[in-house]
């Protein structure tokens, strides 16, 4: 009897597993897992004003950029800078012999010495001769000889003095300062080399005052005007610059088919002569365009496209897009005001995808 019922125990207890691995069967083929959803962003699409833009990139001229020049000949003694340093107004750039003009000099002022005696003499004789008239002991004659003599001196001795003066303006050019703050360019000559008159000592370029130029394409020739809006941009400087064209310059020609944008910049001391500059034009502004965020425009076989968001699907609307700015871009056609897209991870979606929009 004990034998009998220990076999229908274990014959129920097989059964049992049987029943339970079954049912853990068919648990398992009834949850086979699909691919789980996209967890994305949404954003509702909305219409707002935008700027009609072009941009290009030019270069910075500076339009002070001296070449300073030997004014006197001479042998240059030391020249105190070196290409790239930086330089303020009046400082001294070089130095050159003046050994000459202080020996000129003081030949001049010696020569201004023998005059003033000459008419300090002078000057006593016509005193006396007057005295010597007014007793009725010579005639007047005579005194007016002396008072032209004494005139001649005079006259003498403005000459000499005038020639010590420019003796010692030339001696004075034998040291070169900088005319305008700036940054030295190229140094033309060294120490020990013998300059004439004009011959260059150095190159100092200023960013004061600067010029861009712009080259756009011809097919916006109609549309560029003096006095329109251009903002501008260098890799040398944060700083965004708003100022006006100043002139339009046609280089239309065979082999260079653009226009010179103009401009000016002032007083910029991060902006730097031969930079490249970016200038964007605004040639208008366009009211209730659709925008959206440049990470929801994704690019696809098809081309440029959007994903729509409806009952959690992403259903992709192939999209033609216009200006961009500020991290948005212009949606010409394909989507509509209101409608729901994905922004971020839209990259990582397909058509019909499945999609979570994760919470704000």
């Amino acid at each position: 009897m004990h034998k009998i019922t220990s076999t229908l125990a274990a014959m129920l207890v097989l059964s049992l597993m049987t029943a339970c691995g079954k049912q853990d069967k068919n648990a398992a083929d009834n949850a086979q897992p699909g691919p789980k959803p996209t967890l994305v962003t949404a954003a509702t699409v909305n219409k707002s004003s935008i700027e009609i833009t072009e941009s290009a990139v030019g270069s910075l001229e500076g339009l002070i950029d001296p070449t300073i020049a030997a004014e006197v000949a001479a042998r240059v003694i030391k020249v105190h800078v070196s290409p790239g340093q930086r330089v303020k107004k009046g400082q001294l750039i070089a130095t050159l012999d003046s050994t000459e003009f202080n020996l000129q000099r003081n030949e001049a002022q010696a020569e201004v010495a023998r005059i003033e005696a000459l008419l300090n003499n002078q000057t006593k004789i016509v005193e006396r001769s007057q005295a010597l008239v007014n007793k009725n002991f010579i005639s007047q004659n005579a005194v007016d000889a002396d008072i032209a003599q004494q005139n001649v001196l005079k006259e003498q001795l403005t000459g000499a003095k005038a020639r010590v003066a420019s003796i010692r303006n030339l001696g004075s050019k034998t040291s070169i300062y900088a005319p305008t703050d700036g940054v030295v360019e190229k140094k033309v000559v060294d120490t020990g080399e013998f300059v004439k008159i004009g011959d260059p000592i150095v190159q100092v370029v200023s960013n004061r005052k600067l010029r861009a130029h712009i080259p756009f394409p011809e097919r916006l020739s109609n549309q560029l005007k003096p006095g329109m809006k251009v903002r501008l941009t260098t890799p040398t400087s944060d700083k965004i610059l708003e100022t006006e064209i100043r002139e339009l310059k046609l280089m239309i020609s065979e082999t260079n088919r653009s226009i010179d944008i103009i401009t000016d910049i002032n007083n910029e001391s991060d902006w730097q002569p031969g930079a490249s500059v970016t200038g964007t034009v605004i040639l208008g502004k366009k009211a209730n365009a659709i925008m959206v965020p440049e990470q929801s425009v994704v690019l696809r076989p098809a081309g440029e496209v959007v994903y729509q968001i409806k009952n959690n699907i992403a259903h992709q609307a192939l999209v033609k897009t216009g200006q961009r700015q500020n991290g948005m871009v212009e949606i010409v056609a394909g989507i509509q005001e209101n409608d729901t897209i994905v922004v971020d991870g839209a990259g990582f979606l397909t058509d019909q995808a499945k999609i979570k929009i994760a919470d704000k």
